[in-house]
């Protein structure tokens, strides 16, 4: 009866501190569905997290997509730092490098390929405007499914896709069914509503800066290295996309401890989400980030 009450104790203690994250349940598809898991946000482990959101440093974030197709595609899991790694699903090599990128250090997404304006072939697993609202679901899992330790989508392709906000809606009622998935709109358009969509569904979420590598020769994508840093400096923050050219990674492998030198802080996709959203920090999960991405998506039923 003592132990019962000491935790009774402790929880209302939780509660007035307003230490527990905001969680509901949202009715979807005739059921219950939990949006949000409340979560505990611990102590942190280390002052490196606890000084984290008070770098002064601005921060970037790389994610190389359009991997799992070649075995080359390698490489990217294996560039320093926390680079993520954006995989197609249902390609040859996604599992394996999936795999590798986890065990390296790297956030896993999902390179969800979507429906183009044009006549472009996205592949495998894309979601269209033509599919009715169950085959969109169940093609969303499947891809989710399919790669280990996601935590995080982005799109392929999608210029006709992110502009429809029926379609949006869709994808990220779908991701608010897995805790701590995060959403990267590629900006493949200036139409998109992606992001403002995801935002709706109380998704983290934010948006691609720079494409690093539209062009791949060494003055370029040293222009667009550089660019990343401006951007970063301007506004505290940048995401950049790139994609496993063999000149990209050479690159990359070259020029990414300059950011360091230059007074640049190369973050994880979900730390720049944070500290671009700082409510997100306890209401997502814990801050202790490190500790929490898991290792495959599970989806509340």
């Amino acid at each position: 009866m003592g132990t019962l009450l000491r935790n009774l104790r402790a929880l209302v203690s939780l509660l007035t501190l307003g230490i527990f994250s905001s969680a509901g349940a949202v009715e979807a598809d005739g059921g219950i569905v939990q949006r949000r898991a409340p979560v505990v946000a611990p102590a942190p482990a280390t002052a490196e997290i606890v000084d984290r959101y008070t770098d002064a440093r601005p921060w970037v974030a790389i994610i190389i997509d359009d991997l799992g197709n070649r075995p080359e595609d390698r490489l990217a899991a294996l560039l320093p730092g926390p680079v993520a790694c954006s995989f197609l699903p249902h390609t040859p090599h996604a599992v394996e490098l999936a795999q590798l990128a986890a065990r390296n250090g790297k956030e896993v997404l999902l390179h969800q390929p979507m429906q183009a304006s044009g006549q472009n072939r996205q592949g495998p697993g894309a979601l269209r405007l033509t599919m009715d609202r169950a085959s969109f679901r169940d093609t969303i899992n499947n891809n989710l499914a399919s790669l280990p330790h996601v935590s995080g989508v982005n799109n392929h392709m999608g210029s006709l896709l992110t502009s429809h906000s029926q379609a949006m809606g869709w994808l990220m009622e779908e991701l608010r069914r897995y805790p701590s998935m995060f959403f990267i709109d590629s900006r493949t358009t200036s139409s998109t509503v992606a992001s403002r969509v995801a935002s709706k569904f109380q998704i983290p979420s934010s948006s691609r800066d720079i494409f690093l590598d539209n062009r791949t020769d060494p003055e370029s994508l040293l222009a667009q290295f550089n660019h990343l840093i401006k951007v970063a400096r301007a506004q505290g923050s940048a995401i950049a996309i790139g994609h496993p050219y063999p000149e990209t990674m050479a690159f990359l492998r070259t020029h990414l401890a300059d950011l360091e030198r230059q007074g640049i802080s190369l973050q994880p996709v979900s730390e720049v989400i944070r500290l671009r959203k700082p409510a997100l920090r306890t209401a997502w999960h814990q801050v202790a980030s490190d500790q929490l991405r898991p290792k495959t998506p599970q989806r509340i039923q």
